[in-house]
């Protein structure tokens, strides 16, 4: 909760105020921040995605207005809203060309939203803006040049160059998770249809995946007593001392910490920011994710850099596509 003193104060110093909205498939979380990239009000209300694309896009512009009529602020100081979305979009023409989880496909959300709104209006994809927000309001608040991993279902990522999303030619530069990392003989098929992804062995799924094989084949583990395997008892169970867990984690820290050795020597950022439920795990990733990088870059790139925990949590694409304007 956000103190009211603070929002007062925040209002009366910031003459813009920017919306950001997080467009998911259950639930749509919308935000107000600061031109600083301070998170001053929240508000969230369901998707409705079933009852098709003209309720979602209605209900993105009733919980815009509903988060600027709850808060101190006037509709006036509006400078823009953003939005960040789970799926393919084309930026530069503000068009979701493909949102699975929400059941949108070649909408031009852009035109439609400034001609309710009033205001303008900039899209991106869920894992640019969890990066955008990191680096602008989060862990890598103040630095210019960074690369942010979101490890949860699958692998996504965002980069930030100059203190602006790097897009690439498409729009596909960021796709961190789908990077052939794994051996040939290691390889597995990635759900994007190719072998060896980072996201194999390094998300929630590849980690949950690599646990049930090991239960499978009969190793002596104790997660062989789990129901349900999730990544978090993988965690548990490796920061207990069970071996087939820390060879799980070893792994997955592995080919992440070789896969930013790779980035680190091309784009050469400062900060690399790790985000996303894997994350949770603490020091037993990050140790071994640190000490991998170490052994596999050389030292002139490793200096100043470092490799740190997000700290937004699932506000992070709510602050992202606030800041698309910034």
């Amino acid at each position: 909760m956000i103190l009211i003193n603070f929002i007062k104060v925040a209002c009366e110093m910031s003459e813009k105020i920017y919306i950001g909205v997080d467009l998911g498939g259950t639930a749509i979380k919308v935000g107000i921040c600061s031109e600083e990239g301070q998170l001053l009000h929240t508000y969230e209300g369901p998707t409705e995605k079933e009852k098709g694309p003209d309720t979602v896009v209605g209900n993105i512009e009733k919980y815009v207005r509903l988060v600027v009529e709850q808060s101190p602020f006037e509709w006036d100081q509006v400078a823009g809203v953003g939005a960040g979305v789970a799926g393919f979009t084309n930026v530069k023409e503000g068009i979701i060309i493909l949102a699975p989880n929400v059941g949108l496909k070649d909408l031009h959300i852009r035109e439609i939203l400034e001609g309710r709104l009033g205001k303008p209006v900039k899209i991106d994809n869920d894992a640019n803006v969890a990066a955008l927000g990191e680096a602008w309001g989060g862990a890598g608040k103040g630095v210019e040049n960074c690369v942010c991993y979101t490890l949860g279902t699958g692998v996504g990522g965002g980069i930030i160059i100059n203190g602006k999303i790097y897009q690439g030619f498409s729009g596909m530069a960021g796709e961190l998770g789908h990077v052939s990392v794994v051996p040939d003989l290691e390889a597995i098929q990635c759900g994007c249809g190719k072998m060896g992804c980072l996201e194999t062995v390094s998300s929630a799924t590849g980690i949950i995946k690599m646990a049930k094989d090991a239960v499978a084949r009969g190793e002596r583990t104790s997660l062989a007593q789990v129901g349900n395997i999730m990544a978090k008892d993988v965690f548990d169970a490796a920061k207990l001392g069970d071996e087939a867990a820390i060879r799980i984690v070893n792994r997955a820290a592995f080919y992440l910490g070789k896969s930013m050795a790779a980035t680190a020597v091309i784009l050469n950022p400062e900060l690399f920011i790790i985000g996303g439920g894997v994350s949770y795990a603490g020091d037993i990733l990050f140790d071994e994710i640190r000490s991998v990088f170490a052994k596999l870059t050389p030292e002139p790139v490793q200096k100043g850099l470092r490799i740190v925990p997000a700290t937004l949590g699932n506000d992070a694409g709510t602050v992202g596509a606030a800041g698309l304007f910034l």
